[in-house]
């Protein structure tokens, strides 16, 4: 039985994020009370979970345009090593997490805040772990040199 050609992630990085987020926006936020939160933390947030919206979605455009799946339950076909991929090997990641932090803060909701680093603990053990690792087994030393040039995360 051969092994499959993706990184066998059993939780869409997504959901995860969405999933923590709700938690927190739930037991804690200024939306939950039907209001808006301060107005700086309103455009505070908003700004910040714009600008990393736009940041996920030309990251996310950049495997389409190298021939790619973003979706880590598909066959990854190239190594993206160039745009934000050049800074970050998780670039998508981090803009999700930008974005959820953005939504947080727009919401006034501390809680979702102090989870977010509990979501990034799921996604790196997880997610970005068994990425690596089908990465690593696929394409052998051109991973492993383009992961020795660029952090995981910043």
């Amino acid at each position: 039985m051969s092994k499959p050609d993706n990184a066998g992630v059993k939780i869409p990085p997504p959901l995860c994020f969405l999933a923590f987020l709700a938690v927190g926006i739930l037991l804690d936020s200024a939306w939950i009370d039907s209001r808006l939160s301060s107005n700086y933390l309103t455009i505070l947030g908003g700004v910040i979970a714009v600008l990393s919206a736009i940041y996920l979605f030309v990251a996310a455009r950049k495997h389409n345009t190298a021939g790619s799946n973003v979706e880590p339950w598909k066959p990854t076909t190239t190594i993206i090593s160039d745009g934000a991929y050049k800074y970050s090997r998780n670039p998508i990641y981090l803009a999700m997490a930008v974005l959820y932090a953005g939504i947080a803060i727009a919401a006034g909701s501390w809680l979702a805040v102090i989870l977010l680093p509990f979501c990034l603990v799921v996604i790196r053990y997880y997610v970005i772990a068994r990425e690596e690792a089908y990465l690593e087994d696929k394409f052998g030393k051109e991973y492993l040199d383009y992961k020795a040039r660029v952090r995981r995360w910043l």
